[in-house]
């Protein structure tokens, strides 16, 4: 009998307990309907064309903050060393806009190019991908 008892107060307990996520899903469905949206505007990629070994390739992401609080860029990071970002430190308010310049140095690069650069954002995925790609022609040898 006392083990049928706590059998019946387990699965109270567990309808309970199940009642409360489903109250708790919605609240956080609606603060994450409110959250920074890290929204492009143009394409999240940028072909740079074909261009000779030793140019420098710049181009700026335009994008927009389509949430309700503030967008704070907390870090932007590249696949390698010859492409730099330059982003907005101070937060970007709901519907405003701004832009993400990044730099490629060709330098001592030659072939078909993908460079990926990575925003960390408070956002809802955490990160984004943004891409310059092209073709480096190598430099006329001496």
């Amino acid at each position: 009998m006392k083990k049928i008892s706590i059998c019946v107060l387990l699965g109270i307990a567990l309808v309970f307990s199940g009642c409360s996520k489903k109250e708790d899903k919605s609240e956080a469905e609606q603060a994450d309907s409110k959250m920074p949206v890290f929204a492009l505007i143009d394409s999240s990629s940028f072909d740079f064309g074909t261009i000779q070994e030793g140019a420098i390739v710049e181009h700026s992401f335009k994008f927009r903050n389509d949430g309700e609080y503030p967008l704070i860029l907390n870090n932007i990071t590249s696949s390698c060393g010859c492409t730099t970002p330059e982003w907005p430190k101070e937060p970007i308010g709901p519907k405003e806009t701004s832009s993400i310049k990044v730099r490629f140095d060709s330098k001592h690069k030659s072939g078909p190019q993908v460079k990926t650069i990575t925003v960390y954002a408070n956002t809802e995925p955490a990160y984004s991908e943004l891409r310059l790609k092209g073709v480096v022609n190598s430099a006329p040898t001496k």
